[in-house]
């Protein structure tokens, strides 16, 4: 909030003002106390900006200087610092990151204290609820005070994402997603410890979504040091009560690195920091999950190229009653890929899994194994989607499903693609239910068959 002062004779008096949108608040009185507030309101923001110009000039012919912003700080690009802090309204947002009225009376409270983190509340509530020109404009508001707070805003986090190291989306003044990751072979990023920076940083007081892209480019990709920065932080701010989504792995794949050349590790210190975790999804080799207990995870998908026995285990053991989309990856044998049908049964008894509705049991080397259990398992008939593509379904799992059609009628969409089907395997399957993906098969060869992803 722009702060004008007037120093004459007896006269020691303060002036603020603060646009945003269709108003402006100014605020005023004697230097030392907290003065005045009114709030003007205008048809539109062509109109408020005019009005908003019009009193600033009234008040510098008067003699009236501009001092810095808010309470004492620079104007423009701002000095990078902590953010103001009030526990009482930050808990408010906590119990509930989706009211919207909670974080315009903390952005109220900013603005007193001279964060450009009020402002842009304001700025981006009013942008929600704008269209046409009024939201172009409020666009173009939004984009100029992040360029002018961006030292304010983003702090030692600046660098990182003028590098494409950090990508950030803002929302209600506050970074709701970001993605880390090295951009390319050159870089020299730690990673680990831009994630601790990001975590611990004002901006992310309230982040929603975190993806981790490649940790390392010049050796294989491994984010031990990645995992153990994260649980760090986490485990210093007691654990995140806003963080719901979390990707670790956003890589291309053989372009990046190879699947298997991508180290997760042991991941179960962090999954305990995030109770409110929505959705995880894991990509790489070497997983190590523990005892999962997540009661609010709608959806888990794990990309690997060879699974571990024991993290199959923690998965089909897993305590997450809201689940509703499971996906996955089982591997080749030569990449580490362990475990059978027998070891998913109580997946595919839908044990703790009453709420489940898309199921991905892919690339796997067992499917005709699988083929025969599938249409007399007890999670089969609650679900809507099932996908056991990448796998090695040769004509025989094709022809055990197509006897059991009806076990299958009910769904919405199956997936068979990236198998070892025939044609003849292709037509076997193809009426299962209304939609079925069979095409892009894999050669069969009874002698030479791997699941489609493994180095």
């Amino acid at each position: 909030m722009p702060r004008y002062e007037f120093k004459e004779g007896s006269s020691n008096k303060f002036w603020e003002i603060s646009l945003t949108g269709t108003s402006f608040t100014t605020r005023w009185g004697r230097i030392g106390t907290d003065g005045q507030e009114k709030t003007q309101s205008f048809s539109d923001t062509a109109t408020a900006k005019k009005e908003y110009d019009k009193l600033v000039r009234e008040k510098e012919k008067k003699g009236y200087e501009l001092v810095g912003d808010g309470e004492g700080g620079d104007d423009g690009d701002g000095e990078a610092g902590e953010s103001a802090s009030n526990p009482e309204l930050e808990a408010t947002i906590f119990s509930n990151p989706d009211n919207a009225d909670a974080y315009l009376v903390y952005g109220d409270w900013l603005q007193r204290q001279g964060d450009p983190r009020g402002e842009l509340i304001a700025l981006q509530h009013a942008a929600l609820q704008a269209s046409g020109d009024e939201a172009a404009n409020l666009k173009k508001q939004i984009a100029k005070h992040l360029k002018s707070f961006k030292d304010a805003l983003l702090g030692d986090l600046a660098d990182a994402v003028d590098e494409e190291e950090l990508k950030v989306e803002w929302h209600l003044g506050f970074i709701r997603t970001a993605r880390v990751g090295q951009k390319d072979y050159d870089s020299d990023r730690d990673i680990a410890e831009l994630v601790k920076t990001l975590l611990a940083h004002p901006s992310a007081r309230f982040i929603r979504g975190l993806t981790l892209g490649m940790a390392h480019f010049d050796d294989e990709n491994d984010y031990a040091d990645v995992i153990e920065g994260l649980a760090e932080v986490l485990t210093e701010q007691g654990g995140s009560k806003t963080l719901q989504d979390l990707f670790i792995g956003d890589f291309e794949y053989p372009d990046d690195t190879e699947i298997s050349w991508s180290h997760l590790h042991d991941l179960s210190p962090v999954l305990k920091l995030l109770p409110n975790l929505r959705s995880l999804r894991l990509r790489g080799g070497s997983a190590e999950l523990g005892n999962i207990d997540l009661p609010e995870l709608r959806e888990f998908t794990i990309e690997t190229g060879g699974l571990p026995l024991a993290a199959l285990k923690s998965i089909a053991a897993a305590k997450w009653p809201k689940l509703e989309r499971l996906e996955v990856w089982f591997g080749q044998e030569n990449y580490g890929g362990e475990g059978g049908v027998e070891d998913i049964q109580p997946i595919l008894d839908g044990k703790g899994l009453p709420n489940l509705k898309a199921l991905g049991l892919c690339n796997a080397e067992f499917v005709d194994e699988l083929c025969k259990v599938l249409p007399k398992t007890k999670v089969l008939p609650r679900l809507e989607r099932l996908d056991l593509s990448q796998g090695t379904m040769s004509d025989e799992g094709a022809r055990i499903l197509a006897e059991s059609a009806a076990a299958f009628a009910h769904l919405k969409h199956l997936d068979f693609t990236r198998n070892t089907l025939t044609d003849e395997g292709e037509r076997a399957v193809a009426k299962l239910c209304p939609s079925v993906s069979a095409g892009n098969q894999r050669e069969f060869d009874e002698d030479y068959r791997y699941s489609a992803v493994g180095e």
